[in-house]
C-alpha cells in the first residue's frame, strides 16, 4: 500500500508541474485575445473619434449626446453603436492594464475578474506547449508541490478516518 501511496503521489506531482507550466501560456494567450479584440474595436471606432474631435472637441459623451438627441431616427440609431464600441475600448483598455503586472497578480486576475467571453474564446482556442520560462517553472513546481501536498494530506485523512496503515505490514501478534 506504501508502494501505492508513494507513485500515486509522484504521479500528482508530475502532473501539478505539467499543468502548472501551461498557466503562463494561457495568461499569454488571454492577453494576446484582449490585446486584438481591443485594437479591433479601436479601429472600429476610429472614424467616431475622428468625428468627435472635428466638431466636440474630442469628447465622445457630446458626439453620443448629439445623435441621441437628433431630429433624424437613423442618426438616433447610431448612439448606440457607438457607446458599445466605446463601451469595449474602455473594458478592454481597463483589462490590459490589469495585466500588464507580475504573474501572479495576472493569475489572480484572468481567474476571478476576466472578461468572461474572452475567457471562454481562450479556452476553447487554447493550444498547449511546455515553455520553459521562469514563470513556467516557477508555476509548475509550485502547482506540482501543491498538488502532491494536497493527496498526502488526501491519504493522511483517509488513514485517519478508516484506520488505513499505509506503508506498515499487517502483524497478527499486535491483534
Amino acid at each position: 500500500m506504501r508502494l501505492l501511496k508513494e507513485y500515486t503521489i509522484r504521479l500528482v506531482f508530475t502532473a501539478g508541474i505539467l499543468f502548472g507550466v501551461q498557466v503562463p501560456n494561457f495568461i499569454d494567450q488571454y492577453t494576446q485575445k484582449v490585446s486584438a479584440h481591443y485594437l479591433e474595436a479601436a479601429e472600429n471606432f476610429s472614424g467616431f473619434q475622428a468625428t468627435a474631435d472635428k466638431f466636440h472637441g474630442g469628447s465622445v459623451k457630446a458626439l453620443i449626446e448629439r445623435h441621441e438627441t437628433s431630429d433624424d431616427p437613423v442618426f438616433q440609431s447610431e448612439a448606440s453603436p457607438i457607446k458599445e464600441i466605446h463601451s469595449r475600448i474602455q473594458t478592454f483598455s481597463s483589462e490590459l492594464k490589469a495585466l500588464n503586472t507580475n504573474l501572479f497578480s495576472k493569475i489572480f486576475h484572468v481567474a476571478f475578474k476576466s472578461d468572461r467571453a474572452v475567457l471562454k474564446e481562450t479556452v476553447s482556442e487554447y493550444s498547449a506547449t511546455v515553455p520553459l520560462n521562469t514563470d513556467a517553472i516557477i508555476c509548475g513546481l509550485g502547482l506540482g508541490m501543491v498538488s502532491a501536498l494536497l493527496c498526502d494530506v488526501f491519504f493522511f485523512m483517509l488513514k485517519m478516518v478508516f484506520g488505513l496503515r499505509f506503508g506498515r505490514r499487517f502483524d497478527p501478534n499486535a491483534l
